[in-house]
């Protein structure tokens, strides 16, 4: 199947991929006065004494902005606003499907940072939560971090942390096959944008220790001067200049970066039981069969169609419902790690085959969800 042009031909008969409903009955007068005038009133004078009541009395309960400027579209780049909606309104289908969250699909007519916070931060009280979408770095992660300052619901980068959660889960499973520990491991990542620098940042507080960045002028090393703040907080000394070099001897290749750029010889040339997560889309940095063959003990990719497909699917549905649910307002990083290893449980004997669940395993969402603790995990905006 061509699945682009069946993509196009069920949008232009739809027109989209979401739409709107209604959750209480409005088929007669009583039914209209209760919903709406002149019922409504009452849970207006409520919300104006305490606004928090709006998060139970209004759709901002069960409701998340997908929000982006187009900036950075999986696999098609800066194309804008008008072109990323189709992309924001599938994230809202998965999250409707998946945790039965509804989404509102919503892009910016602007790349400016400041603009985008301000305007982020203006369309907040509508929302349960908000869901950042293909926005470049490293103008996420300073939008990301201003727009949670300021806001009292939760602000999530899919793109960054969703990415590196699911990693993290494939990686704690992997470990199990190959029978190694994560303070031994070196670890290299090629790609130093988004996805790259959250997954380093996760690592890092699940405790790998050596980690090893590359981006599109090599090594991320300490001597470079055209680091910005996010990779200088991952540079090295003296790990080489290449991705062939910095990849002897190493236990795990991550891949966030492009099609191809992987080489066999360069994983013959890592330790015993190479993993090898090559996660570019649509075509990874290595195809699978090519890196089995030259010795890799277990790979996963992005793609549905091999083993062990990376799909932030697997956690942004589930901790949506759990963040809603909880009343948590801060995704904090032992919250990632919890989540992280929520999902790895699901899967109860890993093998090199199966490091990952299916994004259709039901238990999936009840594992993501359910690992998010009550309101007094976080300490902003909860009840004492």
């Amino acid at each position: 199947m061509d699945y682009n042009q069946a993509s196009l031909q069920a949008r232009t008969k739809n027109g989209g991929q979401i739409y709107t409903g209604l959750k209480p009955e409005l088929n007669s007068v009583d039914d209209l006065s209760t919903h709406y005038s002149p019922g409504i009133a009452e849970p207006c004078r409520v919300i104006a004494e305490d606004k928090q009541q709006s998060k139970i009395l209004t759709q901002r309960r069960n409701t998340v902005a997908v929000i982006s400027d187009g900036s950075a579209v999986l696999g098609l780049g800066n194309i804008g606003p008008e072109a990323a909606l189709p992309v924001m309104e599938g994230k809202c289908m998965l999250l409707k499907k998946f945790g039965n969250v509804d989404g509102v699909p919503i892009v910016l007519d602007t790349q400016d940072t400041d603009e985008l916070v301000e305007t982020i931060v203006r369309l907040a009280p509508t929302f349960g939560g908000i869901n950042l979408e293909d926005i470049s770095a490293p103008r996420c992660f300073e939008i990301e971090r201003r727009v949670a300052e300021k806001v009292d619901i939760p602000v999530f980068h899919d793109d960054q942390h969703g990415t590196a959660m699911v990693c993290l889960a494939a990686l704690i499973n992997s470990l199990k096959v190959v029978e190694k520990e994560k303070g031994e491991l070196k670890v290299v990542i090629s790609g130093a944008g988004a996805a790259g620098i959250a997954i380093a940042t996760l690592l890092r507080e699940w405790g790998v220790v050596s980690i090893s960045m590359t981006d599109s002028k090599g090594v991320v090393d300490c001597g470079r001067g055209d680091l910005n703040d996010a990779k200088t907080d991952f540079c090295v000394i003296n790990a080489g200049e290449t991705l062939e070099e910095a990849l002897k001897g190493a236990d795990v290749f991550i891949g966030v970066s492009k099609a191809g750029i992987l080489k066999p010889a360069m994983i013959q040339n890592m330790n015993t039981d190479p993993i090898i997560f090559a996660l570019a889309n649509p075509i990874p940095e290595i195809m699978p069969e090519e890196a089995l063959a030259a010795g890799a003990k277990i790979v996963a990719t992005g793609r549905s169609d091999y083993p062990n497909q990376i799909n932030n699917v697997l956690i942004f549905p589930g901790l949506f419902r759990g963040l809603l649910d909880s009343g948590i307002s801060v995704v904090t990083p032992e919250l990632k790690l919890k989540v992280a290893e929520a999902l790895a449980s699901v899967v109860e004997n890993p093998t090199a085959e199966r490091v990952i669940p299916s994004v259709f395993d039901e238990r999936v969402m009840v594992a993501v969800s359910e690992s998010i603790p009550g309101p007094s995990f976080s300490p902003k905006g909860r009840e004492e």
